[in-house]
């Protein structure tokens, strides 16, 4: 069963965070407070997380500083962040929220049915990548012959089926959650990030293919998966 996305959740007003985490209960995922951008970065550094909703506002490092110490780690730089502001300043002001790597920018008091919406969709496609990454790290498992104790021994062809089948089922939720993405005309960040899992589903099938009895494929045909 696979484990629940963690959301970080990044103010300085307890108030706030009790609202967010009232608003994304319903999503049953983990919610990770963080009261500043120190404490922020400091989650970081550990956990992985689907989504980060970050306030612009904040004493000391604000959300546009703690924004460029995350884009700058190569282990968090692709975690989508949405900025949450309660003033709003112009274009101007939205502008440097997409500059320092936003990839939406929403004004309080926000719709909270438009917020979990959003969150929902970065957290299904964070699900789908950790997925992906699974059956890949068991396909080289298994065909770099490194079998835990206790697994069970089955034939390489009959292990390939297996993979092929847990791989279409991915493809097939990666293609309804694209369709959904075109249909709601969602935030063009969302729609790039679907984009990229379906390019590394791509690449994993091309890999599967290879590995076909009388493809002369290997196992070091299979794609890198960052």
């Amino acid at each position: 069963m696979m484990q629940k996305a963690k959301i970080l959740l990044v103010d300085d007003r307890p108030e706030n965070l009790l609202a967010l985490e009232a608003i994304l209960s319903a999503l049953d995922q983990t919610l990770v407070r963080a009261s500043s951008g120190e404490e922020a970065l400091k989650a970081l550094l550990t956990d992985d997380f689907a989504v980060i909703l970050l306030d612009v506002q904040m004493p000391g490092m604000d959300g546009f500083e703690t924004a460029a110490h995350i884009k700058r780690r190569e282990r968090t730089r692709d975690i989508p962040i949405i900025f949450l502001t309660a003033i709003n300043h112009g274009p101007h002001h939205t502008f440097r929220g997409y500059a320092a790597g936003a990839v939406d920018y929403i004004s309080k008091p926000f719709d909270p049915w438009v917020l979990r919406a959003k969150v929902s969709v970065f957290v299904e496609l964070y699900m789908k990548n950790c997925q992906l990454r699974e059956q890949a790290a068991l396909l080289r498992l298994q065909l770099e012959g490194g079998v835990h104790p206790g697994a069970d021994d089955r034939e390489p062809a009959g292990l390939l089926a297996e993979l092929s089948a847990r791989l279409a089922a991915v493809e097939e939720q990666a293609e309804a959650l694209s369709k959904q993405l075109d249909d709601d005309s969602a935030d063009a960040a969302a729609v790039a990030t679907a984009a990229h899992l379906e390019r590394k589903l791509t690449g994993l099938r091309r890999a599967l293919d290879a590995l076909e009895p009388g493809t002369g494929g290997s196992a070091g045909a299979l794609p890198s998966q960052s």
